[in-house]
C-alpha cells in the first residue's frame, strides 16, 4: 500500500505499475524527480529500462543496474543493505560518483558491459567506505549487459553476493593453522612467544606485540616485536595502572583499551607512562597462571584504535595457542630430563610420569622381551593412528618395517643382556599404510622381564634437515655468485683502464685523419671493436652491480613506446610484437640501462622462437606484501614483462639462466652476459628479475622495478648540447695509470688546455701547495692512497670554486658525492669535451 501511495503522489505516477511490490527502493524511485538525471522523467523511460528495473526490484538477492553511459544506479532493497550508510543518496547517482574509491574498477565494468561483454569475479577484494571509514570487503560479482529496444546494450546489471565473512573466516582459520604449525616444532617458551608476537604483530599491523611475565606487581618483557616504535624490553611497574585494571589482570580478564588518553580506568600516571612509551591503544590477554607467575600477551597500537570483536577474539585465540605450546614445551623439557635418568625418575616421580605420559608428544610404552606391549601412551594414536587396543593386541615386531626388524630385535636383546639403556631408529607402520621414522630410547626395568621405551617422531626434524640442506645450497650459490660478481667487477674495472688509452688513441687518429683511406678504415674498425669491448665491460659491470647508474623517475610506458620500433626491427618480421600496458606509476631506474635491459630481453625472446611466434611486452603495478621465494623484498613495483611463445626452459636452465657466461645459444652466438646484466641492473636498483617458463610453453621474463617516490621529469630530452669552451687555461690531470694519463693529456691539449700531470692525489696536492693554480682538475677515482673522491672533498675546502671532474670505471663502495661531475671510462674526445664544457660553463655561471 505504501508503494502505491508514493507512486500516486508523483506527478509522473501514470504508468508506474512496474514499481508495484518493489519495496522501499521502489518507493524512492517513484518519489524522485528523474528529469535532472541522464534517465530523464520516469514517464519517458523506455520499456527495456522499466522491465529490467521491475525484475531487479523484486529479487531477494542484491542487484544493481548501471544504466546508460553515465552508469546511473538503480538497485533493490537487498543491495541497499549492502550499500550501508551510502543509501539512499546512492540511488540514482552515477556509479563513478557514487563509489569514487573504486571508480577505475567500475569504469572497466561499464566499458566491457556496454560493449556486450560479461564479467565474473570470485571473492573480489575491494576497499569501500560504506559507514564513513574504509572497509575491506570481498564479493562474488556477475556483470551482464542489459539490451534496449534496439538490441544493443543500454546498461549493465550486476548480481552480487558479499563473501567478506567467509573469506575473513577462512583467512583467520588459515592464520591460526599456520601459527599452530609454526609453533609445533619449537621447544622453548622464549622461541614460542617470540614467533607468536611476530606473527600476530604482522597480522594486526600492530605497533608493538610482546609476551610478559607478571609477578609482584611488576611486568618483565624479554622480547617485543615493534614497528615504528621503540622497544620496551625490561622490567616495568604495574602499580600505576590503577586497581580496576590490576584486578582484571588478577582474575584473567582480557583488558581492552581503545584510547589511552581518554580511558578513565587508567590513572593519570598510567596514561602519561603509556603515552611516553608510544601506546595509544592496547589489548592484554592473560595466558596462564602458575605459582607466583602470570603470563600475558599484549598487542599495542601507537595511536588510538577501535579494536574489532574479531581482532579481540583473534588475540585471545592466539593466546590460547601460545599457552598450549608453552605448556607442551615445558612438558617436553621435563620429558627430556626424564629420558636422561629414566629409572630414577620412574621410581621417584610416578605422579609426574602419569602426567607426562598423557601430555607427551613422544610415544611412551612398557613392553616385555617376549614381544608384547602392556601399555602405550596417547601419543601412539596421535602419531600412528592405531588405537590402544590394536597396539596391545599385536606383537610390536609386526608394526616394524621388515628391513628394520632384525636389527631392532637384536638391539633389544643386547639391552636385556647388558642391562644398559640403548638407542636406535626404525620405521613403524601407520594405520593409513605409510611409515614413520622413529628414534627410540629403551631402558630395562628392574624385574628383568619388562622394559620402557620412548619413541620420537623424526618426520618434522627430517623435513627440517631437508629444508636446511636446500638453504645451504642456496647460500653456496649466493656466495658463488657474489664471488664471481666481485671478480667480474674488478676485471671490468681493469679493462676500462686498458680501454681508455686504446679508445682515446684510436679516436685521435680518426680525428686527425692520419693515414690513407685503407688505414683509416682499419683504424675505424679497431675503434668500432673497442666500442664493442666497452659495451661488453658495461654488461660485466651490470652483472657485478657496479655500473655507474643514474636512477631517476622513469615513465615505463614511454620507454616501451619509444623502443617498440627498434625491437620490431631487431627481432625480424617472423615475430609479432604485442604491447599490453596498464596505467603505471613512475619507476625508479636508469633510463639508458633500462632500454638496454628491455632490448636484451627482447633479443633473448627472439632466439627462443627460431620459427617465429608472438612477443608480448606488458607492464603492471605489483605489490609484494612480504619477502617471497623469488627473493623480492616487500614493497611496490612496476613489473615489466617480456613473454614469448618459444621453446621454454627446463628447471636446470632456469636456475642457471642469470649466471655470467652461461648460454644455450652455442659457441660464438652470445656472450652469456645479457640476462646477468639485466639481473645485476635490477638488483642494484633494489628490484629483481624473475623467470617463469616450462619446456614447450614459452618464457616470461619479468623485470621488477621499485616505484619512484618522485614524478617523471618532462624536460626536453633533445635539448641542444652545451657549446664547447676551449682554451680556458691550465688543467691539472691526476691518474696513476701512465697510458691513461698520456691519452687523456693528449685530448686536453687538443682542446688547447695547458696540462700539468700528476701520478697520485698526494702529488697533485704538493703541486698546489707549491703554487700551481689550475683552472680545472681532472682526476681518476681509484688510486693508491687518496682516492679521487677524497681529493675532490679536500679541494672543496682548500680551493673552493675550483672545478673537479672525476673519471671512474664504476661506482665504488666508498662512493662519489652526488654534486661532483664524473665521466665513465673508457671515453672519446667528444665525451671528454662535453664534460669539460659543461663543467666549465657551470663554473663560469657560478
Amino acid at each position: 500500500m505504501s508503494a502505491l501511495i508514493a507512486i500516486d503522489r508523483n506527478p509522473d505516477a501514470a504508468g508506474l505499475d512496474f514499481l508495484t511490490g518493489g519495496g522501499e527502493c521502489a518507493e524512492l524511485i517513484a518519489a524522485r524527480d528523474w528529469s535532472a538525471t541522464p534517465l530523464g522523467p520516469i514517464a519517458t523511460w523506455r520499456q527495456s529500462l522499466r522491465t529490467a528495473t521491475a525484475i531487479l526490484l523484486r529479487s531477494p538477492v542484491p542487484i544493481v543496474m548501471l544504466w546508460g553511459e553515465a552508469g546511473v544506479m538503480l538497485y533493490n532493497d537487498a543491495y541497499s543493505a549492502f550499500a550501508g550508510g551510502r543509501h539512499p543518496e546512492l540511488l540514482g547517482s552515477e556509479v563513478r560518483l557514487g563509489w569514487p574509491e573504486v571508480a577505475d574498477f567500475n569504469d572497466n565494468v561499464m566499458k566491457v558491459g556496454l560493449a556486450g561483454g560479461t564479467l565474473h569475479y570470485h571473492d573480489q577484494e575491494l576497499t569501500l567506505y560504506r559507514h564513513g571509514r574504509p572497509e575491506q570487503v570481498w564479493m562474488d560479482l556477475d556483470y551482464s549487459p542489459v539490451l534496449d529496444e534496439s538490441g544493443t546494450p543500454g546498461g549493465v546489471i550486476c548480481i552480487l553476493a558479499e563473501t567478506t565473512e567467509r573469506v575473513a573466516s577462512e583467512r583467520r582459520t588459515a592464520f591460526l593453522l599456520a601459527l599452530a604449525d609454526a609453533l609445533r616444532p619449537l621447544d622453548t617458551p622464549d622461541a614460542i612467544t617470540r614467533l607468536a608476537a611476530e606473527r600476530l604483530g604482522e597480522r594486526l599491523d600492530a605497533s608493538r606485540v610482546f609476551y610478559a611475565e607478571i609477578a609482584g606487581g611488576r611486568m618483565t618483557v624479554a622480547f617485543d616485536h615493534t614497528r615504528g616504535v621503540a622497544s620496551i624490553v625490561g622490567e616495568h611497574s604495574l602499580q600505576a595502572f590503577g586497581p580496576e585494571l590490576l584486578g582484571a589482570y588478577r582474575i584473567g580478564t582480557p583488558v581492552v583499551v581503545r584510547d589511552v588518553g581518554s580511558d578513565q580506568r587508567l590513572s593519570e600516571e598510567a596514561r602519561t607512562g603509556l603515552i611516553e612509551r608510544q601506546v595509544g591503544a592496547f589489548v592484554d590477554v592473560i595466558l596462564f597462571e602458575g605459582t607466583g607467575r602470570v603470563g600475558m600477551l599484549a598487542v599495542q597500537s601507537a595511536t588510538p584504535r577501535v579494536w574489532t570483536p574479531a581482532e579481540e577474539s583473534l588475540v585471545q585465540e592466539v593466546g590460547e595457542r601460545v599457552k598450549t605450546a608453552v605448556e607442551r614445551a615445558r612438558a617436553e623439557e621435563g620429558l627430556r630430563r626424564l629420558n636422561e635418568t629414566l629409572e630414577e625418575q620412574i621410581a621417584l616421580r610416578s605422579a609426574e610420569r602419569d602426567r607426562l605420559w598423557n601430555l607427551s608428544q613422544d610415544m611412551l610404552a612398557r613392553a616385555d622381551y617376549g614381544g608384547m606391549m602392556s601399555a602405550v601412551s596417547p601419543a601412539w594414536s596421535r602419531v600412528l593412528g592405531w588405537s590402544e587396543a590394536e597396539l596391545l593386541a599385536r606383537g610390536y615386531a609386526s608394526f616394524m618395517h621388515p628391513d628394520d626388524e632384525p636389527q631392532t630385535l637384536a638391539a633389544i636383546g643386547r639391552m636385556a643382556e647388558t642391562r644398559q639403556p640403548t638407542r636406535f631408529e626404525n620405521r613403524i607402520a601407520t594405520r593409513e599404510g605409510g611409515w614413520k621414522d622413529i628414534e627410540w630410547t629403551v631402558a630395562p626395568e628392574a624385574d628383568g622381564v619388562n622394559f620402557v621405551a620412548v619413541g620420537r617422531d623424526l618426520s618434522d626434524s627430517k623435513a627440517r634437515e631437508a629444508d636446511l640442506e636446500v638453504a645451504r645450497e642456496a647460500l653456496r650459490q649466493s656466495q658463488k655468485m657474489e664471488a664471481m660478481g666481485s671478480l667480474t667487477g674488478g676485471v671490468a674495472h681493469d679493462f676500462n683502464n686498458l680501454l681508455t688509452p686504446i679508445v682515446g688513441s684510436l679516436d685521435m687518429l680518426v680525428r686527425k685523419g692520419i693515414g690513407s683511406d685503407p688505414e683509416q678504415r682499419l683504424i675505424g674498425g679497431a675503434l668500432q671493436s673497442a666500442e664493442r669491448a666497452k659495451t661488453l665491460v658495461q654488461r660485466l659491470l651490470a652483472f657485478a652491480r657496479r655500473q655507474p647508474l643514474q636512477p631517476t623517475a622513469v615513465d615505463v610506458t614511454r620507454v616501451v613506446g619509444s623502443m617498440t620500433g627498434l625491437i620490431g626491427s631487431t627481432i625480424g618480421p617472423m615475430i609479432e610484437v604485442r604491447v599490453d600496458l596498464a596505467d603505471l606509476p613512475p619507476a625508479r631506474a636508469d633510463l639508458n640501462q633500462l632500454e638496454m635491459a628491455l632490448l636484451n630481453l627482447a633479443v633473448n625472446a627472439r632466439d627462443a622462437m627460431p620459427d617465429g611466434g608472438v612477443l608480448t611486452i606488458s607492464a603492471r603495478r605489483e605489490s609484494v606484501r612480504e619477502r617471497d621465494a623469488r627473493g623480492l623484498a616487500r614493497g611496490h613495483y612496476v613489473r615489466l614483462s617480456v613473454r614469448d611463445t618459444g621453446v621454454g626452459m627446463d628447471a636446470e636452465t632456469q636456475r642457471r639462466a642469470i649466471e655470467p657466461f652461461f648460454s644455450t645459444k652455442g659457441v660464438g652466438k652470445g656472450t652469456g652476459l645479457g640476462l646477468s646484466m639485466v639481473h645485476g641492473l635490477a638488483a642494484q636498483l633494489g628490484g629483481g628479475l624473475t623467470i617463469e617458463s616450462a619446456p614447450g610453453r614459452g618464457t616470461t621474463m619479468s623485470l621488477w622495478l621499485p616505484i619512484s617516490a618522485i614524478a617523471v621529469s618532462r624536460e626536453d630530452a633533445t635539448a641542444e648540447p652545451l657549446p664547447a669552451i676551449q682554451g680556458l687555461g691550465t688543467a691539472l690531470l691526476i691518474d696513476d695509470e701512465e697510458l691513461v694519463r698520456l691519452s687523456t693529456a693528449d685530448m686536453l691539449a687538443d682542446m688547447s688546455y695547458t696540462v700539468v700531470e700528476a701520478a697520485s692525489a698526494e702529488e697533485a696536492l704538493q703541486l698546489l701547495d707549491a703554487g700551481l693554480t689550475p683552472d680545472i682538475v681532472v682526476t681518476d677515482h681509484l688510486m693508491p692512497g687518496m682516492s679521487g673522491a677524497q681529493l675532490a672533498r679536500a679541494l672543496k675546502h682548500s680551493h673552493p670554486g675550483l672545478p673537479v671532474l672525476i673519471v671512474s670505471g664504476y661506482a665504488e663502495e666508498d662512493g662519489i658525492d652526488a654534486d661532483i661531475p664524473r665521466l665513465t671510462k673508457p671515453f672519446r674526445n667528444a665525451e671528454l669535451a662535453a664534460s669539460m664544457s659543461a663543467l666549465t660553463a657551470s663554473a663560469l655561471g657560478g
